[in-house]
């Protein structure tokens, strides 16, 4: 893609780091007035005597995914969060810069949610990676890497993180595409790798995995705030030998970090929060994770539609489009409106239908919600 293109798409990249509590996209159709409408070990076996042998010893996708997670954390930075993993028999943690920056000691919370106290040791200024040492960490082994990985379009990988702070989360998809670069202030990122697995805050700092081998392709740092399934991933290979530096020799006196607007927010740090819950429901949606998508609803929704009903909803729509996402500030929270087109299939066919939504987001026991929608056919 030509410089002048990914120029103008930069409005439309999001770090992923998740602060003030961040969330994400919408919710369904009207509560009333839509009634049914439509509203994400490398077999690293030598040669195997046998191929029963080798069969034994190939992982399935479960037994990766359960290992995975097991090294997979989530770590809070005063305002902000995301994702780290474990890289090394230290304790270490690879991450993103974003989501450490201005901290030198953050909160790390495993599979099992035990905590520990970790601390960055490193950190890039111009690079968005970080290392965080947790010693409690050292009895866990380390993710294996691919250190040489030469990706294909095509690729199926795993993303693993905690999204929106819903933690041990995994999304699937593939390498959509390679070599991909930008800028984001203050970091320049070069020859990403594209993926669909879709990822959004809180997501920064996790691993993407080979979903046949298990191995750590890359850390997940960006997404398109307007396009869902576009995320961006830093090749492991191309920031390991940095990592391991810091291990070997970690900084005594970490960078100055102001931990300003990297989070894709606004000055007021909750703006594009409340927007993005609204967009993270339809990716949810669109990607048939009915699950997350329900999580993203507030109590009092939830106490007036099941799961099993809410999921019903959706079985006969399709891809689900969004236009623009605006804003307006109220007593209790943020009005989000959106137009949207749904693919819906009908006894008579396929159509596709335009919907006006509003969502009240707002916080709910300390987490962003969308507590109540309502919307119209156009």
């Amino acid at each position: 893609m030509s410089k002048g293109i990914w120029i103008s798409s930069l409005a439309s990249l999001i770090i992923l780091g998740l602060g003030g509590g961040g969330t994400y996209f919408i919710h369904r159709t009207a509560e009333n007035e839509l009634g049914g409408a439509p509203l994400l070990a490398v077999q690293t076996a030598a040669k195997a005597a046998t191929a029963a042998a080798a069969t034994k010893e190939k992982k399935t996708r479960k037994e990766i995914i359960e290992d995975s997670q097991k090294r997979v954390v989530t770590i809070e930075s005063g305002d902000g969060l995301g994702s780290g993993f474990l890289y090394n028999d230290q304790g270490d943690l690879l991450t993103n810069a974003h989501v450490v920056t201005g901290s030198q000691q953050v909160t790390v919370r495993t599979l099992n949610h035990e905590e520990y106290k970790g601390t960055v040791i490193g950190i890039g200024t111009d690079t968005d990676v970080a290392v965080v040492r947790v010693p409690e960490l050292k009895k866990l082994a380390p993710l294996p890497v691919a250190e040489g990985y030469k990706a294909e379009v095509g690729d199926e990988i795993l993303a693993l993180g905690s999204p929106l702070g819903l933690e041990n989360t995994v999304t699937t998809g593939i390498i959509s595409g390679l070599g991909r670069s930008f800028d984001i202030d203050p970091y320049t990122y070069s020859n990403l790798y594209q993926i669909s697995a879709p990822i959004t805050h809180g997501n920064s700092g996790g691993p993407l995995v080979n979903a046949e081998t298990g191995e750590v392709l890359g850390i997940n740092s960006a997404a398109v705030s307007e396009g869902p399934g576009i995320g961006f991933s830093i090749p492991i290979s191309s920031i390991l030998q940095q990592a391991r530096e810091w291990s070997k020799t970690p900084m005594t006196e970490l960078p100055a970090g102001d931990g300003g607007d990297e989070y894709g927010t606004d000055s007021d740090g909750t703006v594009a929060d409340e927007r993005d819950i609204v967009a993270y429901f339809y990716q949810s949606l669109n990607n048939g994770d009915y699950v997350t998508a329900y999580s993203l609803l507030g109590s009092e929704w939830q106490s007036g539609i099941s799961y099993e009903d809410f999921r019903a909803g959706y079985l006969n729509t399709g891809d689900i489009t969004l236009g623009s996402l605006t804003i307006e500030e109220q007593d209790d929270g943020v009005l989000v409106s959106v137009d949207i087109t749904a693919e819906e299939r009908r006894k008579s066919g396929t159509v596709y239908q335009g919907y006006r939504m509003s969502y009240s987001v707002g916080y709910e026991n300390g987490e962003l919600k969308i507590l109540h929608g309502k919307g119209k056919k156009l």
